[in-house]
């Protein structure tokens, strides 16, 4: 297996209290998956994630903390994410509804909007139904 500084980071959410309780949840094993926009992946030219690869979550301060690999990588419009999903993204979201006005508000922040390249006043990027998501099932193999 590689070392972790040959691995790919993952990093969930931005540095701070939202990171810091997402790798806590990865920790305690309440977060086994996690969603992201495909427009990411498509701004910044990387292919998709597949299962099978690993990865190191890092914390709010860039250090190791945890090797994953991925078991399960859809692309999914957002109306098409279930409750299992939203619920085992382990942020303690007991209907799709919730799961997704959070996420919402995540992709439409400033810190967001600079990561997709948008300025304030610039292109409006908004989600919707047919807004396309990845959603990721991943496992814990061990803590660093």
């Amino acid at each position: 297996m590689p070392t972790h500084e040959e691995l790919p980071r993952a990093e969930f959410a931005f540095p701070g209290p939202l990171r810091d309780q997402l790798v806590a949840a990865i920790l305690s094993g309440a977060k086994t998956s996690t969603t992201g926009l495909h427009a990411e992946y498509e701004i910044a030219g990387e292919a998709l994630p597949r299962a099978g690869e690993r990865s190191v979550v890092v914390d709010s301060g860039e250090r190791p903390v945890a090797v994953i690999e991925l078991t399960q990588v859809r692309v999914l419009r957002l109306a098409d994410v279930d409750l299992a999903h939203a619920v085992d993204e382990g942020e303690g979201h007991t209907t799709v509804a919730s799961w997704r006005a959070g996420h919402e508000n995540f992709w439409h922040s400033p810190e967001m909007r600079a990561a997709l390249g948008q300025t304030p006043g610039g292109l409006d990027f908004t989600v919707d139904d047919d807004t396309l998501v990845v959603t990721e099932r991943f496992r814990l193999l061990e803590r660093c």
